[in-house]
This record gives C-alpha cells, structure tokens and sequence, in this order.
C-alpha cells in the first residue's frame, strides 16, 4: 500500500514508528494521554466490603495496583536500588518475592529482574494487599443535600477522603457507596480525628463560588472542644505564627518563622476540672485551634499529639519545647510506641522497623531517628483540619487516586509504605495474603473512645448559608468523664 502523499488528508494520525533498538536495548513505550475528569465509581466502591466489630467500621483488605511513572531522580538507577531508598516500608525480601509472583510491572510487563536499569516514562505497577485502619461505626449524617451542596456530620477518626492509609474508610467513599452520592467536590476540610460540619459541592461552579469566599475570608467558622483546666473567662485572642514540624505526621508547632494565625476563644463552661471553650478561627492554618489551645495551656483533654508528655513538662505551654523537630517527633512515636497507638499519627512499626533495615545500622536508635528524619521529610499527603489558601487541598491530596497514579509525577511522591498499618479482624482470615507482612500481625483494636477527640465543628456559615449541627454530649455543661 502507498505511503499518503503531502496532499491526502488523514482521518488519523498513523502510529508512531518504533525506533530501531540497539542490540539489548529496552524498548520503553510513550506516555499514556491522560484521563481528565474521572472520578469514583462502582469499579472503585466494589474493592471491598465493609463489616462492624466492637464499635469500628472495617474495612476487608483487598488487592490495590500502586502506579507511577519514572521519575527523574530513578533513571538510570536499578529498581532494585529505588526499592531499597525510597520504598523502605518493606524489606528487599518482599520486594523480590512480589517479582516472582507477578506483582511488579513495567510497562505491563512482569518484572522478572530487580536490577533492570530504569528508563524516562517507564510506567511501574506495584500490586499490594492493602489494610486500612478502623475507624468509628457511628454513621455519617447527612445535614442537607439539595441540588448544590452535600453537608454532613463528620465522625471522629474518618478521613475526608483517600489519604495515606485511607481509602474505603473514608467521607467520600461511604457517601457514594453508602449513599449514592458522587462526583462531589471537596469545599473544605477537617483533621480526621475532628468531627463536626464539613461541606461538599454537587458541581465545579459551587465549588468556585464558595471557595472563593474561604479565600476571602467570608466564611465564619465556629468550633467547640473541651480542654485540660479552667480557661479564663474573658475573650482570649491568640494570634501567634504557626510552623509546619511534619505535613506526614501531621505535627505543627507555634514559631516565628510560622504562617500568620488568629483565633478568638471564649469559655462556654468549667467543671471544675476542664472546660468547654468556643473557637473562632479567623484564619485557617493546619491544626491552627489544637496548636494555640496548647500554646495558651490548655490542650483539648484527649488530643492525641498536643496533649503528650513529649512536648515536655508544660506540654508545649508558651511555646516551650526545648526540643529539635526531629527530637520531638521522636518522643511523639516513642510515646505512642509505648502506648500501642502509632497509627494516631499515621506511621506504623513496620514503617520504622523496615527503614531501619534498609539503613543497614545496628543502631536502633539511629535507625528510629533515620526513618524520622524520612517522615520529617515527607509531604506526600499533608494533614488535613485546614482551609489556607495559600495551599490546595485537591493538588495536595487528590481526590481521584487512581487517575492521579497514572499521571506523571512530578510534583508528588507516590509512598506504597502507606497502607501498611490496618487493622485485620477473625471475619477476613480467609483472605490472609501469603506475601503480606499485615496478614502476619495481630493487633490491638482501638476502643471507640481512643477514636474521638473533643473538637467538633460547629457552624459554617458563609454569605448565602449556614449549617450547623448538634452540640455533642462531651460538650454539654453537666457531663463528666
């Protein structure tokens, strides 16, 4: 057949030729066109099931394919030696064992040598048993729904959306697979361990509209929470700066070299041993109302990071640490090492235990304190509880995982350690994976209690709305431990 001349016209382009590879030479295939605009959908919601046990939602574990494409700091390296430096949760071992399996592909094909030498727009596929933590039973409730906004009731302990560990356990799943509810637009956050109002938009246009009056300002925020001792009774105006210690533990500190903050506090009650404080958060930095509670002595009662011993004897009061970030974040894991509890701050033991092999010390110490030097590091999914708009909570943490794996990442950090630290119980033995290190453990299963903390988002209101939700019983005047 003749090759088209100048002047026919083609109904498409032809396929690119192959160029011709040298003797040896791997052939890499060109990047993929990128799917805009995809969002959840049955596929997505059918991974696995929910059941409840003890007061917790669990998730059963199922198979998830991380995806990535090269990126530029990995060409030229082994995937071997990429394995080793920068997807530390797992030892080499396992590694090597999931290439035997036909877990690991590159460019959809099986990977049958750890040490081929990575190339520009190599496409990698990890294939994982994944484990999400537990997180409270009780249901999400939905305040309004009407042709533009979705406003619930967020629980204690459950992420907005797909983070880290979190994927099913999350706000944005268990609306669409509990509720039907998709294609929702993220307009602002809250931290996982708050509870309270949080707002969803039904089209892109809403989420405009109101976002632009988060960015202006123009959204007034109430919050209530119960802290440690009696809080004074006039109105309390804190406005010191606050730093970001770790966006992958999720830990903020008061300092100068901090973000601008303001927030109004005004007691509601005391009883004699903690008190019921209202907040007003006239900015909306990360963990902003926790971090100045804790600066003004008096850190909400069961805070699970600014109310800890490892902040020191006054627990951080004044902005008194007296510690490095990286000696305090140490103290905060050590601490909650002790108390059987590191999935609060989002990292597990096999994190750690795993980067220290990798190290290749016989320092336990200086094993713990390279895996945090990594943690202090790492932004790949920042803490949430914030609405600055100096920082995109959708580019940060997107919404769409799986379209957004299969983009090159430029910009973000693809961490597979990161669904390592679930909670597995009796009802799914039978779907223990034998390459999974989780299937292995047994662990502890946090009470319902350990999974909420008093701060609760109280009332949103912006210029053509308001929503509130009820004051939760921790809150109310009369009630006691």
């Amino acid at each position: 057949m003749a090759e088209p001349g100048p002047g026919d016209r083609e109904e498409a382009a032809p396929a690119p030729k192959k160029r011709r590879l040298a003797g040896g030479e791997r052939y890499v295939p060109p990047p993929r066109k990128l799917r805009a605009g995809v969002s959840f959908g049955p596929a997505h919601f059918a991974e696995t099931s929910y059941y409840f046990e003890g007061g917790l939602r669990k998730v059963r574990p199922y198979y998830f394919d991380f995806r990535t494409y090269c990126k530029g700091r990995w060409v030229g390296r082994s995937l071997l030696h990429v394995f080793g430096t920068e997807f530390r949760a797992q030892p080499l071992a396992y590694y090597r064992a999931a290439a035997r399996a036909g877990r690991l592909r590159l460019n959809e094909e099986p990977v049958r040598d750890l040490g081929v030498v990575l190339k520009n727009n190599d496409f990698l596929r990890n294939t994982v048993h994944r484990h999400e933590p537990p997180v409270t039973a009780q249901p999400i409730q939905i305040l309004v729904e009407d042709d533009e906004v979705v406003v619930v009731d967020k629980p204690s302990s459950l992420p907005v959306h797909p983070c880290g560990r979190f994927r099913h356990n999350t706000v944005i799943f268990i609306l669409g697979k509990e509720h039907d509810l998709k294609e929702l637009h993220t307009i602002h956050r809250l931290d996982r361990m708050t509870s309270g109002v949080l707002m969803f938009a039904k089209t892109a246009e809403v989420s405009k509209r109101i976002d632009e009056q988060v960015r202006e300002r123009q959204l007034e925020k109430e919050y209530v929470c119960r802290v440690v001792g009696e809080f004074p009774e006039h109105e309390v105006v804190c406005e010191e700066p606050i730093l970001v210690v770790s966006y992958k533990v999720g830990v903020c500190r008061v300092d100068p070299k901090g973000k601008f903050c303001k927030t109004i506090f005004q007691r509601l009650s005391y009883n004699g041993k903690t008190s019921v404080v209202k907040c007003l958060p006239r900015t909306g930095r990360t963990h902003q109302i926790r971090v100045h509670l804790q600066y003004l002595g008096h850190p909400i009662v069961n805070d699970p990071i600014y109310n800890m011993e490892a902040w020191g004897p006054h627990r951080g009061k004044g902005g008194k640490i007296d510690k490095t970030d990286e000696e305090l974040l140490k103290a905060l894991v050590e601490e909650h090492r002790s108390k059987q509890s590191l999935d609060v701050l989002g990292i597990s033991e096999e994190d750690l235990n795993s980067s220290a092999e990798n190290k290749d010390s016989g320092n336990c110490s200086d094993c713990t304190k390279a895996a945090l030097a990594d943690l202090i590091n790492e932004n790949s999914c920042p803490a949430e509880d914030t609405e600055d708009p100096e920082r995109n909570d959708v580019a940060a943490c997107p919404l769409n995982s799986d379209s957004n794996l299969e983009t090159p990442e430029k910009d973000k950090e693809l961490v597979s350690c990161e669904n390592q630290d679930g909670q597995m119980g009796e009802k799914s033995s039978e779907e223990k994976d034998p390459l999974c290190m989780e299937c292995k453990i047994t662990r502890r299963d946090p009470s319902p209690k350990e999974l909420v903390m008093y701060l609760h988002a109280l009332r949103y209101k912006g210029a053509e709305f308001e929503y509130c939700s009820k004051m939760p019983e921790w809150a109310m005047e009369d009630w006691e431990e």
